[in-house]
């Protein structure tokens, strides 16, 4: 059977509600961020090891950009700390809501990464989030402000970490770029956890709950998106993943009792982040079909 747009569609919105699924999986599990993290990432990266030829990927990588990898699985894993941090400290909508402002902070520091020309409707709907994650703070209670204010700087650091990837990842193959960064990323958050409170040892409910998100919400979605990346258009891919906290929010809202614990103003900030997040990606298609008609006709 070929492998058709459709199909391509379907399993990119598997994934993305897969990664929504996360953070419900975050507030489950009874681990704390730190102790958490170590174990997915570490049990993801063993999932990967029939995916990856671990003897030559060094070589095959190169030394300098195994280490700008392993730089940036530092990066990932302190951002999957502070989002189940955000979850802990918080709830599983705050942490999720949080994580969409990503896009204020691309829009400021990816043309200062990449070296492009910063877009003015980029940094208008960046600013645009701003009364929304007023309204976020506003709307919860305030022992959750600290879960908030360590949501917003998981965003910032999945910002990071997404515009350096752009910059390195098609020089080697996706499976051995999340393999070794995930790899550094359990190494790096090792020496923390004998200061972690709590337990170290998962319940036995927690081992399925972290087999499920190692292996099915991180090995399986990477899978699936990648594949479909292949038959997709960027544009495609990025918009559907927009709907991740989406996706989070709603299964949040049905299976945590979230909304027990949250008032109007925080669903009316969430609408205007999600408002930010959709009208950029409408506003960036429009910009480019108007560049090239303009470049056609030019050249006519």
């Amino acid at each position: 059977m070929a492998y058709s747009n459709n199909r391509a569609y379907l399993e990119l919105h598997i994934a993305v509600f897969l990664w929504g699924f996360t953070a419900i999986l975050g507030d489950i599990i009874s681990l704390n961020a730190v102790t958490l993290v170590w174990w997915r990432v570490l049990l993801t990266s063993i999932s990967l090891l029939p995916l990856v030829r671990v003897k030559t990927i060094i070589r095959d990588v190169g030394r300098k950009q195994a280490l700008i990898f392993a730089g940036l699985g530092c990066i990932v894993a302190l951002h999957w700390v502070t989002f189940y941090g955000a979850i802990k400290l918080a709830n599983a909508s705050v942490g999720l809501i949080c994580l969409a402002t990503t896009a204020l902070f691309s829009s400021i520091l990816e043309p200062l990464i990449v070296k492009r020309k910063f877009l003015w409707y980029e940094l208008a709907l960046g600013l645009f989030i701003l009364p929304g994650i007023w309204l976020i703070i506003d709307g919860v209670d305030a022992s959750m402000t600290t879960g908030v204010l360590v949501g917003l700087s998981s965003a910032l650091l999945v910002t990071f970490f997404t515009t350096f990837n752009k910059l390195y990842v098609e020089k080697s193959d996706p499976l051995r770029i999340t393999f070794i960064e995930l790899s550094a990323g359990t190494l790096f958050l090792t020496p923390f956890l004998p200061f972690m409170p709590g337990s170290f040892w998962p319940t036995p409910m927690d081992w399925v709950w972290l087999i499920v998100l190692a292996v099915i919400c991180t090995t399986f979605t990477n899978f699936l998106f990648l594949r479909a990346l292949k038959k997709l258009s960027a544009f495609a891919a990025n918009l559907t993943v927009n709907l991740e906290p989406v996706y989070g929010i709603v299964l949040a809202y049905f299976l945590l009792n979230d909304a027990e614990e949250l008032t109007p103003s925080f669903y009316w900030g969430t609408g205007l982040i999600l408002v930010a997040v959709f009208g950029y990606a409408g506003l960036k298609r429009y910009f480019r079909l108007r560049a090239e008609r303009l470049a056609r006709n030019t050249a006519l």
